[in-house]
C-alpha cells in the first residue's frame, strides 16, 4: 500500500525541533563574568516576496546609513562671496567690502565646526583665506591706481603749491583752480567747479 503523505503538522514539528523560529526561543550564550548578558538578536525585517528593496541583500545588523553630505551652509556662503570678491577686486565694493563679508562669514562658520553644528570645516577656511586675499588684492590695486592718478594728474605740483600758499585762501583757490585745469587737460574730462 501506500504510505500516508506527510501532513503539514508533521513538517512543523521537524521545523520547530530542529530551528527555533523566535528569538525568545534561541539558546542563550553566556556572557563572560562581569559583562552584561548580551541581547537576544533581532528578527529580520519582513521584506514582501522575500527580498530586500532595490535587489540587494538586506544590511548587516548595527548597520548604519552612509554618512550625510558635508553641511555648512555658512561657509559656502563665506566661500561663495570670497570667490566673487576676487573676481571684482578692481572696485572697492567689490574687492574690499565682499572680501570682509566673507571673511566674517568664514569664521562664524568656523565656529559652528568648532561647537559641532557644522561639518566641513575646510570650506569656511578656504573663505576666509580667500576673503583676506581679495580684500590684500583689491587694495593693492587701489593703491596703484591711486599713486598712478596721483602722479600722473600732477598731486604733488598741488601739494606743493598749497604748502607755497600757506593760509592764505586766494592764494589756494589758485591751486585748486591750477590742479582742476591740469587734471582736465591730462584725462580729458570736465569738473565741475566747487561752490
Amino acid at each position: 500500500m501506500t504510505e500516508p503523505a506527510d501532513t503539514p503538522a508533521d513538517k512543523t514539528s521537524e521545523v520547530s525541533a530542529d530551528t527555533p523560529h523566535s528569538p525568545a526561543e534561541a539558546p542563550e550564550t553566556p556572557s563572560p563574568p562581569g559583562q552584561p548578558a548580551a541581547a537576544p538578536p533581532f528578527p529580520p525585517p519582513f521584506y514582501p516576496y522575500g527580498l530586500y528593496p532595490g535587489g540587494y541583500p538586506p544590511p548587516y545588523p548595527g548597520y548604519h546609513r552612509s554618512p550625510t553630505a558635508p553641511k555648512n551652509d555658512l561657509g559656502i556662503a563665506a566661500l561663495v562671496l570670497a570667490i566673487v570678491a576676487l573676481v571684482v577686486f578692481w572696485s572697492v565694493l567689490g574687492g574690499v567690502i565682499l572680501g570682509i563679508i566673507a571673511a566674517v562669514l568664514g569664521f562664524v562658520a568656523r565656529g559652528r565646526v568648532k561647537r559641532g553644528e557644522a561639518d566641513n570645516g575646510g570650506v569656511a577656511v578656504a573663505g576666509i583665506v580667500l576673503g583676506i586675499v581679495a580684500i590684500a588684492v583689491s587694495l593693492s590695486f587701489v593703491a596703484i591706481v591711486m599713486s598712478v592718478f596721483w602722479n600722473q594728474g600732477g598731486g604733488n605740483d598741488y601739494i606743493h603749491c598749497l604748502q607755497r600758499a600757506g593760509s592764505d585762501p586766494v592764494k589756494q583757490q589758485r591751486c585748486a583752480d591750477q590742479f582742476r585745469e591740469h587734471i582736465q587737460e591730462k584725462f580729458s574730462v570736465t569738473l565741475t567747479p566747487s561752490p
